[in-house]
């Protein structure tokens, strides 16, 4: 495992009160942050406040590691509950802890950490998107060049009720919203391949 105990510089551990923004989703990854004590709130927040609340973490906790590692925005907001204290870690010294990891040991952290955003993702698309925008960004997830329709296409290797029970909708809701993705003709295609002729509308729908 990552070893949490890096040697901390009083300069880089800061103390933030209850109520302070941490993190914003969307925003670069260019620090990881590591809550020494304290409670953290994730989620999704609305016009300054947290209005969809994914979970809470208390110190110490690597606050959204996996972005990091990965080079990817942040996928949640953070909002300090409680009085914290942090130190902030360049993504770049970050990494270098994981390099210093034999290769199997690199390679488990990176699973992981693809796993984590996968689900945080997940987490955040349920609690804050309608049904026809989480079926939006999965089909823009799943998306492959196709030959066969001439630009991008889902094939859906997998029953529409299992598909239905990642996206947290009932399987009548999951086959509702591709038949209205048909008629406004972001989808194409009546079988298990399905074409994505407006892949920028798609993207405007999901909120990507």
């Amino acid at each position: 495992m990552l070893d949490i105990s890096l040697p901390l510089d009083a300069e880089t551990i800061v103390s933030q009160s209850a109520g302070t923004v941490l993190l914003r989703r969307g925003d670069a990854a260019d620090h990881v942050v590591h809550v020494l004590q304290g409670k953290v709130v994730l989620g999704v927040m609305t016009d300054g406040h947290m209005t969809h609340q994914l979970g809470a973490v208390d110190g110490p906790f690597w606050l959204e590691a996996a972005s990091g590692l990965l080079g990817l925005p942040h996928a949640v907001d953070a909002v300090a509950e409680t009085d914290v204290s942090l130190q902030y870690v360049s993504v770049t010294d970050f990494a270098a802890q994981v390099q210093a990891m034999p290769e199997a040991s690199q390679n488990l952290m990176m699973d992981m950490a693809r796993s984590q955003r996968q689900q945080t993702e997940l987490g955040v698309s349920r609690l804050a998107k309608d049904a026809d925008a989480r079926c939006a960004e999965w089909l823009l997830r799943h998306a492959e060049p196709d030959s066969r329709v001439g630009g991008l296409a889902v094939t859906l290797r997998e029953r529409k009720r299992n598909i239905a029970a990642q996206l947290g909708i009932a399987p009548e809701t999951f086959s509702r919203v591709l038949r209205h993705l048909r008629e406004r003709q972001l989808i194409s295609g009546c079988g298990r391949v399905l074409g994505l002729p407006n892949p920028q509308a798609l993207r405007e729908l999901a909120g990507v």
